[in-house]
């Protein structure tokens, strides 16, 4: 008698295997993608090796630097509202991070919070660039904060917006961060189209779902379309970084803004306030009903607050 186990087991393959025929979606050329996405402002910069770091560049050329490092899964667009909001003052960088955005990488990239801060040191003096305040959301805060540590003469300020860098909840709202546990999970992902999971993990991470537009939804896939970002994507497991601690953040002596949203369901509101406990200085912003998206949920009012710190450091 065959097992009911694996009874289960054989229809959930072939449930998986359907799935990843029905929603195939193969990667599109960089070059429609480039042309399709792209604008004037945006520029990229070749380290050799396959590696080809795409960023936007806004703003007076002589301004002071912000330079802003998004989430996982996101890109440089994340930041279009700031942009909108402090071009005039500033001059505005948004990196794309290995297998993000239209950044090319090499085969074998991973996601390494560390690996990911050295390429920031490595884009900033490629570039020439005065120390930038350097500004992340998610992801691209862990980034920062490792960036700050690993060469803090390098930084002018520290923006961390709903930050990682702590050990991670046991319980996600993304269906596709849960995928992301299981090998089989992970291979699934990497080839179909994530529209549907994209839609649901947004709008659970926002305050208001309606911001997540179908529009959006469709820019963010297309951008995990680029060719080899899905395997980069993939190799994320959930609490693969070695999470931080309060006793290295206290070496810290960079003016720090941490940002956060109280209803944020990816990363809770104590993380920020450990930051700001633990890095001399800090100064805590807490947004009612705002998700782990501020600077798409509420560009103008964060930008106004970064706006506000920045204006207070110290002439560089």
């Amino acid at each position: 008698m065959v097992s009911p186990v694996l009874i289960a087991v054989v229809l959930l393959a072939a449930l998986v295997a359907v799935a990843a025929l029905a929603l195939r979606a193969p990667d599109l050329p960089a070059a429609e993608l480039h042309a399709r996405l792209g604008t004037p402002s945006d520029h990229v910069l070749d380290l050799g090796d396959g590696l080809r770091l795409h960023y936007r560049d806004e703003g007076p050329p002589e301004a002071p630097v912000l330079l802003l490092l998004h989430g996982y899964g996101d890109s440089h667009a994340t930041w279009e509202g700031w942009a909108a909001e402090l071009r005039g003052r500033y001059r505005l960088i948004s990196l794309d991070l290995p297998g993000h955005g239209l950044t090319a990488a090499p085969a074998g990239t991973a996601i390494d919070r560390d690996a990911f801060a050295q390429l920031v040191l490595r884009f900033v003096r490629a570039l020439a660039l005065p120390p930038p305040v350097l500004a992340g959301n998610s992801m691209g805060g862990g980034v920062a904060w490792a960036v700050a540590l690993h060469a803090p003469q390098a930084v002018r300020g520290l923006v961390l917006v709903a930050a990682a860098g702590w050990p991670l909840p046991a319980r996600t709202p993304s269906l596709a961060f849960r995928l992301l546990a299981y090998p089989w999970g992970r291979a699934l992902l990497a080839r179909i189209d994530n529209r549907p999971l994209i839609r649901q993990a947004l709008r659970a991470q926002v305050g208001d779902p309606a911001l997540i537009t179908d529009a959006l939804v469709d820019r963010w896939a297309l951008y995990q379309r680029y060719p080899g970002h899905r395997p980069i994507l993939m190799s994320a497991a959930p609490g693969a970084q070695a999470p931080v601690t309060a006793e290295r953040l206290a070496g810290l002596r960079l003016p720090t803004l941490v940002l956060h949203g109280d209803v944020d369901p990816i990363l809770p509101l104590e993380h920020s306030r450990r930051f700001a406990a633990a890095i001399a200085g800090a100064e805590l912003i807490v947004y009612p009903r705002v998700g782990h998206l501020p600077q798409r949920e509420i560009p103008a009012r964060s930008a106004a607050d970064v706006a506000a710190f920045v204006a207070r450091l110290p002439a560089p």
